[in-house]
């Protein structure tokens, strides 16, 4: 009867073995060790009296150890006899399935006189029904420990806790207690402040000082790399400690140093992480203070990336050493980070990552956050994209969006996540077989035909809606306005970089729209309306899945049919085999729960062959909501659509919100687009948000920069503050601009750096030279567009 209870209940199965008596309970708890539970290895001596709590201490033996338990009951040591000892190994040994290479098989260094040497019996919970997350069919947030920063409680008990960073200069103890209190005012839980040196360390007792004197106790983080004294001076001052791994031992990188790596290699690189971490690791533990393992794609150690290459696995390897080490020392008040500017490197990073926790029975709290996203819409959408996607699985217990903005703007975009993930929770749809194995692991998108006779764009299609009415109202000039569309000084009507690819009218057709859409078929722009007699030739008909009971005729333009999502697979098929669709829509009765009811509707659509490869389109709708304003519909949109594009779900978005322009709409549909790594359709900017490192004003030079290149889709231009996260995030950039010392920029590309160095007066002006040395750069196209009368004439 336990056994059938499922993993989630180990609490309440572990409270009902606790009030048995004694004989018994040991006997109860060592016959659970040896059943199989899908694969969780379950340990109770006389000694446990629930689930091990998040306060107890809890060391893994390693593969090559093996258990090492701290004197188990006898009765239950008997019972379980070998099966215990194999299932404790196989729930301890993950490292082998995500580090792999070189890594297979080492042995974690672990005979400092300081690691503790008593064992207590852990409860290793199974991976579960989600993979790397609670469940594939419903929001549940992950379960993890409580870890305590300042007064501030993180984990699965607690709310998604906020944070922002500062940037002013530290060692401005005025400024940096100003701009901490006004970020606490707007609702911030924690705030970073960047440590870069002994000066700035010892600022921060003066900081905490004048907020505790001013009456604010929001938790100061110390944001730390290269520099591991500092780390030790600053954590009697602050609540937590951040460090990268990537470069807290390593430092400085030339990412071409490694010629070979060997098994000795790689343990003597761990020795040495050990020796530099071990001591911050005590001096928090004694203190009582809190640790982030921040990972960042941009800058992973140069050993990782010649075993891993630049990718999550690597994330991952480098998130679990350092993890690793905290736990031989008996230290748990830590959690974990995995940013990249990338928001499907960084969602499929802590997917891995939990996944990896969950084999290895490690219940750690996670901070979200896509690093260098930007500023404006763009950077708020990119975060939510990423941020948004975890949120909405359950993963994550505190969250920051980056913005190169002042830091106090950071505030909303995270409370509206917050907002987005607490709705989430307990929605969902009905358990189902999801086949296509996403929860193991990235998988490819969805091959799709694309219909000849309707202009969508294999790399995301962006459609908008308008009434009949509006239609019939306008001009050819607001046409094209309406719809991104180019009006030529001959009359001729393009698509640009920005058009709509097809719009759905709702409604009777006048004279005025049928002339208005046969000027978009020319184009050629795709119309999807209703069936009736006045429709011209080259138009899609639009269905509803529920009214397709019979053949509908072929026709040039085809159908299209609206699917809610709730359909059976049978209902699916039989719907396309009559319509023949050359795309479709999913269009939910409501949001909530879309991402599960979307991965669901997706796994049906592979079942079939007449429904594998038709397009599919996401169709949401989002009715204004009292309190919400516009940045809190974009970030919850965002999070909806790109939950389910990260995975490769959607051949494109159409969607309605409530006091939204027309032209808000196309842009965030493009703007989401790029987020989500499907269609490029403009420069895209990967600037940090600015810290106490930066060497030059941030938001002025990217304003600076994006004017200068904004025009240039398909090209990533970086702008870092400082060489922190700089060379590795020029992986993921075809440029770079990095700030390298007082009034000097470098220039990259890719990782190399090509010129150092220049003196900033002349940077962004250098930066576009190197554009242009490397077959990047167009000029700026001149507006052609003309007045409606004049296009008249010419037409």
């Amino acid at each position: 009867k336990l056994k059938g209870s499922g993993y989630f209940h180990f609490r309440d199965r572990f409270n009902v073995i606790a009030a048995m008596p004694r004989g018994v309970r040991s006997s109860v708890g060592s016959a659970i060790a040896c059943s199989s539970l899908g694969g969780a290895a379950l340990l109770l001596s006389d000694a446990a009296t629930s689930f091990v709590p998040s306060g107890m201490p809890q060391r893994r033996a390693s593969a090559e150890e093996g258990p090492k338990l701290s004197e188990p009951a006898p009765a239950a040591a008997a019972a379980a006899g070998s099966g215990m000892a194999q299932a404790l190994v196989a729930g301890t040994t993950a490292t082998a399935a995500i580090l792999g290479g070189a890594a297979r098989g080492r042995r974690t260094n672990r005979g400092s006189k300081s690691a503790a040497s008593t064992v207590v019996p852990v409860a290793m919970r199974a991976v579960p029904e989600g993979g790397y997350c609670e469940l594939p069919n419903q929001c549940v947030r992950r379960k993890t420990r409580t870890i305590t920063i300042g007064d501030v409680k993180i984990g699965s008990d607690h709310p998604i806790a906020t944070q922002t960073m500062t940037t002013t200069l530290t060692d401005d103890v005025e400024g940096t207690v100003a701009q901490i209190k006004k970020c606490a005012d707007m609702g911030v839980d924690i705030v970073r402040i960047t440590v870069q040196g002994m000066r700035e360390a010892k600022a921060c007792e003066f900081i905490k000082k004048r907020l505790l004197e001013d009456g604010y106790t929001t938790p100061i983080v110390a944001d730390i790399h290269f520099t591991p004294k500092v780390a030790l001076l600053c954590a009697d001052f602050v609540d937590k400690v951040r460090v990268n791994p990537g470069n807290f031992v390593d430092g400085r990188k030339s990412f071409d140093t490694i010629g070979e790596l060997t098994e000795k290699d790689i343990k003597e690189a761990q020795a040495q992480i050990e020796e530099v971490f071990a001591p911050l690791v005590l001096k928090l533990k004694e203190k009582n203070k809190a640790l982030r393992i921040g990972v960042n794609h941009g800058s992973l150690a140069e050993r990782i990336l010649f075993q891993y290459g630049d990718s999550p696995e690597g994330m991952v390897a480098s998130a679990v050493e350092f993890g690793e080490i905290c736990r031989k020392y008996d230290y748990h008040n830590f959690l974990f980070s995995m940013k990249s500017s990338n928001p499907k490197v960084m969602v499929e990073a802590y997917r891995q990552l939990s996944r990896e926790m969950y084999k290895r029975g490690w219940d750690y709290p996670l901070h979200l956050g896509v690093t260098e996203a930007g500023g404006g819409a763009d950077g708020r959408i990119k975060s939510a994209v990423g941020i948004g996607a975890l949120l909405l699985d359950g993963l994550g217990d505190t969250i920051r969006v980056s913005l190169t903005e002042d830091p106090e703007f950071e505030a909303g975009p995270c409370k509206a996540l917050r907002a987005a993930a607490e709705a989430a929770v307990g929605k969902g749809v009905e358990s189902f077989d999801e086949k296509n194995g996403r929860r193991d692991g990235p998988v490819a998108r969805r091959e799709c035909t694309f219909p000849l006779d309707v202009p969508l764009n294999a790399d995301g299609s962006v459609l908008s809606a308008m009434s009949a009415e509006e239609l019939g109202s306008l001009d050819t000039k607001t046409l094209c306005a309406r719809l991104g569309l180019r009006l030529r000084a001959d009359g001729d009507v393009q698509k640009d970089w920005k058009s709509t690819d097809a719009v759905v009218v709702d409604g009777a057709l006048s004279d005025k729209a049928i002339e208005n859409i046969k000027i978009l078929l020319q184009v050629p722009a795709g119309v999807v309306c209703r069936p009736a007699a006045n429709v011209p030739e080259g138009v899609t008909f639009l269905h509803d899945a529920a009214a397709v009971i019979e053949a509908v005729p072929e026709r040039l333009g085809g159908h299209a049919v609206i699917f809610t999502g709730e359909e059976s697979e049978e209902q699916i098929k039989s719907v396309f085999q009559m319509a023949k669709p050359r795309f479709v829509f999913l269009k939910p009765k409501s949001q909530e729960g879309v991402t599960y009811l979307g991965r669901r509707f997706f796994t049906m659509l592979r079942s079939f062959e007449v429904t594998e490869g038709i397009p599919c389109m996401l169709w949401f709708s989002y009715p204004k909501v009292a309190g919400q304003d516009e940045d809190d519909v974009v970030i919850r949109a965002s999070a909806d659509f790109g939950s389910l594009f990260v995975d490769g779900f959607g051949e494109g978005m159409l969607w309605n919100a409530e006091g939204f322009t027309a032209d808000n709409l196309r842009e965030s549909s493009f703007n989401l687009l790029q987020a989500s790594r499907m269609r490029i359709s403009k420069t895209e900017f990967i600037s940090c948000p600015s810290c106490g490192r930066t060497l030059f004003n941030l938001q002025e030079t990217t304003a600076k920069i994006q004017e200068r290149t904004g025009h240039l889709p398909g090209v990533r231009v970086a702008i870092m503050g400082c060489i922190v996260n700089g060379p590795g995030e020029m992986a993921d950039a075809d440029f770079g601009y990095v700030g390298s010392g007082v009034g000097k920029v470098d220039l990259y590309v890719k990782y190399d750096c090509v010129k150092r160095a220049i003196p900033f007066a002349g940077a962004v002006d250098a930066l576009v030279n190197l554009i242009k040395e490397h077959g990047k750069w167009v000029e700026p196209e001149e507006d052609e567009e003309v007045t409606a009368g004049e296009a008249v004439a010419v037409m």
